[in-house]
């Protein structure tokens, strides 16, 4: 899981100013807070049993006291899966497994992530989706906010723990 994080930290890095550690990484923070909190969770993402990407998940207490929206904390395909329908594949999964208030956040400037998600989200919900425009600290995200009304289902063939 660390390992896949760097690759999607490098990834990120061309929306979003990070910076190596004079170590040559990047060096997810609190990763083990996944393993550790109940409202945490990690996948990784395989196909064809070849790893493929990753998903953590966690409630975002940040937004809303009244019902805690499940948030889309990391998600990362590998460059040779993308454009593959895996990443709609298994974020379908994901929001299936876990039904209830959901929210992405997508850095403003990463407008590729910005379309996937939006096509996504409209896809999972049968309906057209919006996002909000949040900014912190001078950075800007879009927000899309839905809900999955599915049942929880078994664990997906293409995510493990």
């Amino acid at each position: 899981m660390a390992n896949l994080l760097e690759l999607y930290a490098h990834d990120f890095s061309e929306f979003h100013p990070i910076d190596l550690r004079s170590n040559g990484r990047y060096d997810y923070k609190d990763l083990s807070r996944y393993w550790l909190e109940p409202d945490r969770h990690p996948f990784l993402i395989k196909v064809e049993k070849k790893l493929a990407g990753l998903v953590l998940i966690g409630k975002d207490e940040s937004v809303s006291r009244a019902e805690v929206p499940w948030d889309l904390t990391e998600f990362f395909v590998v460059r040779r899966y993308r454009r593959l329908g895996v990443g709609t594949s298994i974020a379908h999964q994901v929001w299936r497994k876990y039904p209830g208030r959901w929210q992405v956040r997508v850095m403003e400037a990463n407008l590729t992530a910005q379309h996937f998600w939006q096509h996504a989200i409209s896809q999972f919900t049968g309906e057209p989706i919006e996002s909000t425009r949040i900014g912190r600290a001078g950075a800007y995200w879009r927000l899309f906010n839905f809900e999955s009304k599915d049942s929880k289902t078994a664990l997906p063939p293409l995510m493990q723990r």
